[in-house]
């Protein structure tokens, strides 16, 4: 059975939620409906004419891609030019677009955590923390036998889900009071007469921005007429997320072995890179994509050398400035790695909710650049 094109919407928010966007950024779904019917999703870097081709003749639903197919605002769409040819492709063919940008860049297990751990770094934080997370506990209140289901329905939208841990909860049991009056049609009980009822108090914690997920979870399967919960706001502030990452190599080694050491690990013939050859290296910043910005925070921070990509002139003399090696290893090569680990993670979430989608991954390289 397909499913809808929001359920999948919502399973790539889980790992990459839209809040952690730059405000500057334009993602989610950029073509197509949340209603449509999805069988077969692609995941990829880049949206070009030749990934969209790649997806009609594999009979795609949904393009999911790093980068947004719409970055500024359109003011026409034309078949002769390059975007209103892959609008107007997409389109014909029914092939829905969604995008995940710098919420996937800042995201706990995005792009510049996958390349940290790909490059062997450890005790690794955020290069740049700006997206703490606002908290919430939802209390409820479960008929003894059924507390089960719905505490499964909760987890499965995505609440209870600490570091490495999900369906953490606390339940503790008790006594509830109610007496179902003329009009109801209690699931316990007669009308007109005080029932006692043993019930579970079950509470959980997960970001108030899926706090509507949760609860619309809660009521589908709890078996009351009417629900007694609490939703609560809380102080304590969820992880901190944010671009770029910076962490420690087991041994110092030398620039020139690190730099080696990059190419092997991206996969790379050829990078650019500036600073002393003979420097010992033992901590590390990285940025996937365009990272020069973070310059200062990584000289804060006390890094030796920064891995990121689109290295400019100037932006490369004031590493040098500062005191910092950089390795340019390009846009594609320090961000495409995510894609495999993306499509995985839909994957798996979709076959824990059994969910009969298949899922494949773009063949195209759209590197514009090539090596000589």
């Amino acid at each position: 059975m397909a499913v809808k094109c929001q359920r999948i919407i919502e399973i790539v928010e889980r790992m990459a939620p839209r809040h952690l966007a730059e405000e500057w950024d334009n993602v989610g779904l950029q073509v197509g409906s949340p209603a449509q019917d999805i069988n077969k999703v692609m995941v990829c870097l880049d949206v070009n004419l030749e990934v969209v081709r790649e997806a009609s003749e594999k009979g795609v639903d949904l393009i999911i891609s790093h980068h947004p197919l719409i970055f500024k605002p359109l003011k026409a769409i034309r078949e002769d030019n390059p975007q209103g040819q892959l609008l107007t492709e997409l389109i014909r063919n029914r092939i829905s677009v969604y995008a995940a940008h710098t919420n996937l860049d800042s995201a706990d297990g995005g792009v510049n955590q996958v390349l940290a751990e790909r490059l062997g770094l450890s005790d690794i934080k955020v290069l740049n923390p700006s997206k703490p997370e606002t908290l919430c506990k939802l209390v409820v209140f479960i008929p003894e036998g059924h507390e089960d289901v719905v505490h499964q329905a909760m987890a499965d939208a995505g609440a209870g889900w600490i570091g490495n841990y999900s369906h953490c909860s606390y339940q503790v049991q008790g006594v509830g009071t109610f007496k179902p009056l003329d009009g109801s049609n209690p699931f316990i009980g007669k009308t007109n007469q005080l029932e006692k009822v043993k019930e579970i108090r079950l509470e959980t914690i997960f970001p108030h921005k899926i706090s509507g997920r949760v609860v619309k979870a809660m009521l589908k399967v709890h078996p009351y007429e009417e629900v007694a919960y609490d939703l609560y706001p809380l102080l304590n502030e969820g992880s901190t997320l944010g671009l770029g990452r910076i962490g420690e190599l087991s041994e110092p080694i030398s620039f020139a072995a690190f730099v080696n050491r990059v190419k092997d690990l991206l996969g790379l013939e050829k990078v650019t890179v500036g600073g002393q050859f003979d420097r010992m290296i033992d901590k590390v910043a990285v940025c996937g994509g365009s990272g020069a910005s973070l310059l200062n925070k990584a000289v804060f921070q006390g890094a030796k050398v920064m891995v990121t990509g689109d290295i400019k002139y100037h932006e490369g003399q004031e590493f040098l400035a500062q005191g910092l090696n950089f390795i340019d290893g390009g846009h594609y090569a320090t961000e495409e790695l995510v894609v495999p680990v993306l499509a995985a993670f839909i994957g798996e979430q979709a076959k824990a909710n059994k969910l009969a989608i298949e899922i494949l991954i773009s063949k195209v390289n759209t590197n514009p650049f090539t090596s000589m």
